[in-house]
């Protein structure tokens, strides 16, 4: 990609067992499109919230915001990148016993670009820190203005709440808590040592990604904007500071702001609130202009439209691991 030539100093020439303190950090807007649902596990559970400050403000009472937790976020991610991994064949074997790479069944390969971007961990045979670093993502506004609850029931073939064979009523009744269409939130992915390839890899994962959170077979709906790329030697501010900042920027005067919000407007906000928090990073950055992150993400839209230089740039970089 041509864009990114004149950051070459901050990639990594083939992969290294090694940190080397080359940081490059992603600086997203989540946007739900349609209801969503993010809490820990099972049906009827409330949705997973925070006590925080709203702004910087220093008179500022706390609220309570939604959170996406960071590991709802990668695994979805995850998911994305292995279904092209699969396609291509670039999955492999740890050994002939224990069969194709597979998430949550305690057989990582070791060798593919999931194991050695994202991680993985064996008992007693082996592991790979994540080199994709997350944390939780806060929603802009308020849980109370985001929130909404809806009852939910499941009817027999009767069209009733009834059993028509025994006329004993459905026990699939209950209500959920949902976040509401057009919510934002704020996250920040830092990828630590990547090479060219293994930074497509994780971007176009990301922006790839449509599914997030519970029943996502339904709704969950969510569109990534990348609204900043900085290329650093240390890790950057936090999710939840820029999401502050970026709230103070919107809200001016008043006590909070309007919602929903365009993702326009969001967007210059967030671009501003990030630029304010720089000069605190103690390291040296170095940030995209808008123009370059446009013209990155139609690249990467080019790249993913040939299959055959996806395919690849996927294989060749696969290659670069150790097979041991």
């Amino acid at each position: 990609m041509k864009t990114l030539n004149a950051y070459q100093a901050y990639f990594l020439k083939e992969y290294s067992n090694y940190p080397q303190g080359r940081y490059i950090t992603l600086f997203l807007l989540r946007e739900v499109e349609s209801e969503a649902i993010f809490r820990t596990e099972g049906s009827g559970e409330p949705l997973n919230r925070e006590f925080v400050y709203p702004g910087l403000r220093s008179d500022d009472e706390p609220i309570q915001r939604v959170v996406i937790s960071k590991r709802k976020q990668t695994a979805v991610e995850r998911r994305t990148g292995r279904e092209l991994l699969r396609r291509y064949e670039l999955l492999f074997e740890k050994d002939k016993k224990s069969g194709v790479c597979a998430l949550n069944r305690n057989n990582p390969c070791g060798k593919c670009m999931d194991c050695m971007i994202y991680g993985y961990a064996v008992g007693g045979g082996g592991a790979q820190k994540s080199r994709v670093i997350t944390d939780d993502a806060f929603s802009l506004h308020p849980a109370a203005t985001i929130v909404g609850i809806k009852q939910f029931n499941a009817l027999f073939d009767n069209g009733t709440m009834r059993d028509p064979e025994t006329g004993k009523p459905s026990t699939s009744i209950g209500a959920d808590e949902y976040v509401k269409p057009e919510t934002i939130f704020l996250d920040m992915e830092t990828l630590k040592d990547m090479t060219q390839g293994e930074f497509h890899y994780v971007l176009g994962n990301i922006l790839r990604s449509t599914r997030y959170g519970a029943i996502s077979s339904r709704i969950g709906k969510i569109r990534n904007h990348l609204v900043g790329v900085a290329f650093s030697d240390c890790e950057l501010f936090s999710n939840l500071e820029w999401t502050q900042a970026t709230y103070d920027q919107l809200r001016g005067d008043a006590e909070e702001p309007e919602f929903p919000l365009h993702i326009d407007q969001v967007r210059q906000a967030a671009q501003q609130a990030a630029q304010q928090l720089m000069p605190n990073v103690i390291g040296q950055v170095k940030t995209m202009s808008q123009n370059e992150i446009d013209q990155l993400v139609k690249e990467l839209k080019a790249l993913y439209e040939k299959e055959e230089d996806l395919k690849r740039l996927l294989t060749e970089t696969s290659k670069m691991y150790p097979k041991g």
